[in-house]
């Protein structure tokens, strides 16, 4: 199959030829052809696999297919809710490249900035609103963003949502939106409670699975180190001796962490930055700019910005601190091997981590390899 065969609009295939796109992913393949017939979709898709233009396309093509002639102040008529700044600007930056030959227009909210410019984009009027939770209800009880004629609603990360304590906010919002829209909800994993919010958005949805959370992407090469932590920052430089190491994007569980990273790879002439909760948005968005055209070598982040962070051709991925939560490790790793391509994920593991690797073994199902010829291994 291939995008011409998904009978999308002129303006669309136009946009993705340009953007080298032939053909689809299995999650994109599934649900394009759903969502265009109007239906509710339950998704479950984990990161890397093309979830994005998964609806971004549909969604661009059906308000299309719906534009009339439209004042400058026209209603917001489809809005996506995400987690993150980056994974909202991320989503926007997909708007942009699919829907360059549209009329449709876009705009991004989230907290950490100034308002204005976002409030001045609402008031000439948008028909895609992608936001994060806390900014959008801030902007709704100041009576900038109105919800009630819109016609298509997306909760994007749903999983990620409810890890970093939104659930009460995505709650409130949902009171604010007409009954009458097409609903979509992507989550990387499903347990109950994600289910039972779904089944309070969704109207008799179309469900499309691929790639299972439980499971890592062939492509990616995964190995695991044993170590002393007091020898993590020595491995760490070790093997980025490597010089066809190009770049690395590094995984630490707090924020301290990622900068006492950064602190001694920049001491060792490596140059590194943080991208986490506790930066200003320019910074991270500098950071992410930085490593995407290589200025920056290696990217120390937490796991609250890893599903933002899509970086082209990105090789390698280190896990400096083995996560506690076994699904986290999919998704950390997922930012390379993307689309198919290859990836390598090296992960640092000490004593006390050891039942966290457990865990994920548990979950993919495979035992990942011991690279054991190192010299800070620990014989363990």
């Amino acid at each position: 199959m291939t995008f011409q065969d998904l009978d999308l609009i002129e303006p669309i295939r136009k946009a993705l030829t340009e953007e080298g796109y032939t053909t689809p992913t299995p999650i994109q393949a599934k649900a394009i052809p759903i969502i265009l017939q109007h239906r509710d979709l339950l998704g479950c898709a984990q990161t890397g696999t093309g979830k994005t233009a998964a609806f971004a396309i549909p969604m661009l093509q059906i308000l299309e297919e719906k534009q009339k002639t439209r004042h400058d102040k026209g209603p917001i008529r489809a809005l996506i809710l995400t987690p993150t700044r980056e994974l909202a600007i991320q989503i926007g930056e997909s708007f942009s490249a699919y829907g360059r030959f549209t009329n449709i227009t876009h705009t991004v909210i989230f907290g950490g900035v100034g308002q204005k410019p976002q409030t001045d984009a609402l008031r000439k009027g948008v028909d895609v609103l992608i936001a994060t939770p806390g900014r959008l209800l801030d902007l709704i009880n100041q009576g900038f963003v109105h919800l009630k004629q819109l016609e298509i609603f997306v909760l994007d990360e749903a999983d990620r949502m409810l890890d970093m304590g939104f659930v009460h906010d995505v709650k409130k919002i949902l009171r604010l939106l007409p009954a009458k829209r097409q609903s979509l909800f992507f989550s990387a994993t499903m347990p109950p409670v994600i289910m039972t919010l779904a089944d309070t958005i969704l109207s008799n949805p179309a469900k499309v699975e691929v790639t299972p959370v439980s499971s890592t992407a062939d492509t990616i090469k995964q190995s695991v180190y044993f170590v002393d932590k007091s020898d993590k920052n020595s491995l760490l430089l070790h093997i980025l001796k490597d010089d066809s190491i190009a770049t690395a994007l590094v995984f630490t569980r707090t924020k301290h962490g990622a900068d006492k990273v950064v602190k001694v790879l920049r001491k060792a002439g490596v140059t590194s930055e943080a991208i986490h909760g506790n930066k200003s948005q320019n910074a991270r968005q500098n950071a992410l700019k930085n490593f995407k055209s290589q200025t920056t070598r290696v990217l120390v982040a937490t796991d609250i910005a890893a599903r933002g962070i899509d970086v082209d051709d990105l090789t390698h991925v280190i896990n400096y601190e083995i996560p506690n939560i076994p699904e986290t490790y999919v998704h950390r790793i997922g930012r390379t091997g993307r689309a198919g391509a290859k990836g390598i994920a090296f992960s640092f593991c000490d004593l006390d981590e050891k039942a966290y690797l457990r865990d994920i073994h548990k979950l993919i199902a495979k035992n990942i390899p011991v690279v054991k010829d190192h010299p800070y291994s620990n014989g363990r």
